[in-house]
């Protein structure tokens, strides 16, 4: 019976956090971080080359998120 309870444990092994400076942030908020920053700079180049978004309050949200996860995937996987 004990064996079983400590089943879903198993995937606990490894914390992804990073070390700045001596805090450990969590791999999620450096991943979000980044993302925000990219999506900075995209909207940065879209304003460049003058395109408009219709709906920028759905665009930069979901472009932060597409960001975020493709950093965590890049970075952490």
């Amino acid at each position: 019976m004990l064996p079983y309870l400590a089943l879903p444990l198993v995937g606990c092994s490894r914390t992804p956090s990073i070390d700045i400076l001596g805090s450990f942030f969590p791999a999620w908020l450096v991943c979000f971080a980044g993302a925000t920053l990219l999506t900075a700079l995209t909207r940065l180049i879209l304003m460049r080359i003058q395109v408009k978004l219709e709906l920028g309050v759905l665009a930069y949200p979901s472009l932060t998120a597409l960001f975020a996860f493709a950093l965590w995937l890049m970075f952490f996987y």
